[in-house]
């Protein structure tokens, strides 16, 4: 059994610019042999989304919320934490991105307390945040190897 880590986002999955869905798609396959399986969900509301995060916590997943108010973390300390909300969530982790808005306030105050996760204090589109959020996973299991990746 290889570890899976699902993306939900709200928003539209249409629209991305071709260059950030090759980028994605390119990290995907080179993760592959790695056991790393990704998945993006999109979902079309914050009550969609509710429900997809509350079918996680229930499934006991680790759930890290994209967040302003996250922490910040150098890549290394990214696969460190990757790695161990793998371990924490049996193999299953999910990164849930929220819409123009931000994260609906229930998931910010979920009784599961969610780990936060900044990824700059920039702001990005959905599309571009998932393809960084997905070159980081990639990077995460090349510094677990010890490629020459990351240097």
């Amino acid at each position: 059994m290889g570890m899976q880590v699902k993306i939900r986002i709200v928003g539209r999955k249409n629209g991305s610019e071709k260059w950030l869905e090759e980028a994605y798609k390119m990290y995907d396959t080179r993760l592959k042999p790695s056991g790393v399986d990704v998945e993006t969900v999109w979902h079309k509301n914050d009550p969609e989304l509710l429900k997809g995060v509350n079918a996680d916590f229930e499934k006991g997943h680790s759930v890290v919320l994209l967040d302003p108010r996250g922490k910040v973390r150098s890549s290394e300390e990214f696969s460190r934490d990757v790695f161990a909300w793998l371990e924490e969530g049996g193999s299953r982790l999910v990164f849930v991105v929220g819409g123009a808005p931000g994260l609906p306030p229930e998931l910010k105050h979920h009784p599961a307390k969610p780990k936060l996760l900044s990824l700059s204090s920039m702001t990005f589109t959905h599309q571009f945040a998932r393809t960084i959020l997905m070159e980081q996973i990639y990077r995460a299991s090349e510094i677990r190897k010890g490629s020459g990746y990351h240097k």
